[in-house]
């Protein structure tokens, strides 16, 4: 399979769909955006200043002078978002293009002479507050080390100079053709999300793909035939497939084959090597029922190997590694078996069109969490954590609808809009269908739909919540497809993203950058300050409401401080705590560093620590569960039954719980009493 000749270089320019959609997103955003932003020179100075950060936020690429050249322009991207005139956004983004292209070919010309790692050196790879290369020479600095710092890597794994120069090479000559891909389509996407940026950091313009994805992904179904996809050099590889999705019911297909071409039933291949993946993607996609054509190559057939040519129906695919799941623990607490029943909730999905359509079946996060409680009653589980980490949110009402199964049903959030009119939004459920023990486990990652329903069970006093602060997205956004507003049928549009309201807790207060801090903490790396919603550009300010009228119970927080008590001494003793504690420590001492070593003995010797530090970790596991020591770690280890700490204490935690409420002696010290908090 000989390789396609790089593409010669794009012509990017704003077409009448980018003018029409950049008019149609300046209006809604100064009409409908909760901040009823002003389309003006302050706010294009803004956006300015987001453009450039968007792209070349590492200044790596562009010089002073490409930026101030374009100062000029600094309090004029206002007029050309209400007139539609893009051309100067687009001539920024030409500039770039030509330098990501020179900074690519100096990369490669730098290749041609062998590095040696001897000698001190340093790569500064940490720009973001640094000012822009004021000429090409110290640019080429930055570059000079980037590219060792790359070769270095290579090295470190026993790659022997002539195969570093090939890997290298074809890696920068890779990453110039994908520029040479962008159409315009493309750049307007990032000059819109700069503008929109400016003014929110949740709103955001979906190019007419990224829409068509966000649809699938709350739906967790697709039509197609099953599998994950991504870019490999200039071929389309397949990750994974959906478990009895049609790729996989086919047998014709595995992980890591190339697909090089895509045809339509009777119709023609058309070859697909060097293409985006996500013009791969839309040629694959279909409607089920229909036939689609694959030629590909099998990862066992080697890089020369021959192709086959298979054909595949398409099917509605359910998206199963999004959707909940439970599992059970049985956990010894205080010489008694506990069952914990643990539901992990990736995101709160929902297939808001078959709701529409009056489809009984239509899928949600509720309905899917309503029917592991209920398995979970038919088990007779003794308790339940609910599993929130990492989850970003999803759809407002199903966190209403998921605290319902909790509480009986009552008000659950407020919302505000941006003329400060208030409403309740109500579970929709008359009764709980889990009444007994509870936790939720939430981590910095926790955000939005995720902070309201961990927010509601806290200040009903119905669950502990567990973990870390939560991340502060205390906002509401809806979705506008730009094609309601278009005056010509036949041209396809993207949509818009923006905030219209922000919502409160029942209490009156609001998650918005503080987040729901924990009744009980857990060691973490999360800094909120850092890493929260607070850390963010333009991010909406904290503020309150009045409370709504809700009756809380007391019940859990006076066993708050015992819990804590005994987590904490459990805590102490854990090992795999104490490794968590000794990597947090280490990660605070090393956070504010900058640049890294180029010279080889440094970075073995940092590779060798850690390498040691870990199989000093795996054989104290090894040796509590009876195991013979191990010389050196696998290359490839198993992680399937590392051990879940979080989740482990968490179901402790409950397990003490049941244990205190059925007689144990409530005893609370001063020094635990630092675990407990009051609703904010």
């Amino acid at each position: 399979m000989p390789l396609p000749a790089a593409p010669e270089k794009s012509t990017l320019n704003p077409g009448r769909t980018q003018a029409q959609s950049a008019t149609y997103i300046a209006r809604l955003l100064s009409d409908y955006h909760y901040a009823r932003p002003r389309i003006n020179d302050e706010l294009s100075a803004k956006i300015h200043e987001q453009y450039f950060k968007m792209l070349d936020g590492s200044k790596s690429y562009l010089l002073a002078s490409d930026v101030s050249r374009f100062d000029r322009y600094r309090t004029t991207f206002d007029d050309a978002l209400i007139s539609g005139d893009l051309s100067v956004p687009y001539e920024i983004y030409q500039i770039f293009q030509q330098r990501w292209a020179e900074r690519y070919d100096y990369a490669i010309e730098l290749l041609k002479t062998e590095m040696k790692f001897d000698v001190d050196d340093q790569y500064y790879f940490d720009r973001e507050n640094s000012p822009w290369a004021k000429d090409s020479k110290e640019l080429n600095e930055l570059w000079r080390q980037r590219v060792k710092n790359d070769a270095l890597n290579l090295k470190l794994a026993d790659k022997a100079w002539p195969e570093i120069q090939t890997l290298l090479t074809k890696r920068y000559e890779v990453a110039k053709r994908r520029m040479t891909q962008l159409n315009s389509e493309d750049v307007f996407s990032t000059f819109m999300n700069a503008v929109t940026s400016s003014i929110d950091p949740h709103a955001s313009y979906f190019s007419p793909p990224q829409a068509e994805n966000f649809n699938i992904e709350m739906r967790l179904s697709l039509e197609g035939i099953g599998a994950v996809l991504q870019s490999d050099d200039v071929y389309t590889k397949v990750v994974s497939l959906v478990e009895m999705g049609p790729a996989d019911k086919s047998k014709q297909i595995k992980p890591e084959d190339k697909i090089i071409a895509v045809g339509q039933d009777s119709g023609e291949m058309v070859d697909v090597i060097g293409w985006r993946l996500d013009d791969v993607v839309k040629l694959i996609r279909g409607k089920a029922g229909t036939i689609v054509k694959l030629e590909v190559v099998p990862n066992t057939a080697g890089v020369d190997g021959a192709s086959k040519t298979i054909s595949i129906v398409r099917e509605k695919v359910k998206l199963e590694d999004e959707a909940a799941k439970s599992k059970l623990l049985t956990i010894n607490s205080h010489g008694k078996d506990v069952k914990v029943g643990v539901i992990t909730v990736p995101k709160f999905y929902i297939d808001f069109d078959a709701r529409m359509r009056g489809d009984k079946n239509y899928v949600s996060v509720s309905r899917d969490v309503k029917r592991l409680l209920n398995e979970f009653n038919n088990q007779s589980v003794d308790a339940v954590v609910l599993d929130l980490r990492n989850n970003g949110g999803g759809a407002l009402d199903e966190a209403a609808s998921m605290t319902g199964l909790f509480v009986k049903g009552g008000p659950v959030v407020q919302e505000k809009n941006q003329f400060g009119q208030v409403s309740v939004i109500t579970s929709p459920e008359s009764e709980p269908v889990w009444t007994g023990p509870l936790a939720v486990l939430v981590n910095g990652q926790s955000a939005s739909a995720s902070e309201i329903l961990a927010a509601a069970l806290q200040d009903y006093g119905r669950a502990i919540i567990l973990g870390e602060t939560t991340f502060g997205k205390g906002t509401v956004q809806t979705i506008a497809d730009l094609n309601r507003y278009r005056d010509r049928a036949s041209e396809t549009m993207g949509a818009l993203k923006y905030t219209v309201q922000k919502f409160y807790r029942i209490n009156g207060g609001s998650t918005q950058h503080r987040g729901v801090t924990p009744d009980l903490t857990f060691p973490s790396l999360f800094d909120h300050a850092e890493y929260g919603e607070s850390s963010l550009d333009n991010a909406m300010p904290w503020d309150f409401t009045m409370a709504t009228r809700y009756t809380a119970s007391n019940e859990l927080q006076r066993w708050i401080p015992q819990l804590g008590a005994i987590s904490d001494k459990r805590i102490n003793n854990n090992m795999e705590f104490q490794y968590i504690k000794s990597d947090i420590a280490e990660y605070n001492a090393r956070k504010d560093d900058k640049s890294i070593s180029l010279k080889l003995e440094d970075r073995k010797a940092d590779r060798e620590r850690v390498k040691a530090t870990a199989l000093e970790r795996e054989n104290a596991r090894r040796a509590l569960r009876g195991e013979a020591p191990l010389k050196a770690l696998p290359e490839e280890r198993d992680n399937k039954n590392d051990q879940d700490v979080y989740l482990d204490e968490s179901a402790k935690i409950l397990g003490d719980l049941i244990w205190l409420k059925a007689g144990a002696p409530l005893v609370a010290s001063e020094d635990t009493r630092a675990n407990t908090r009051k609703s904010n």
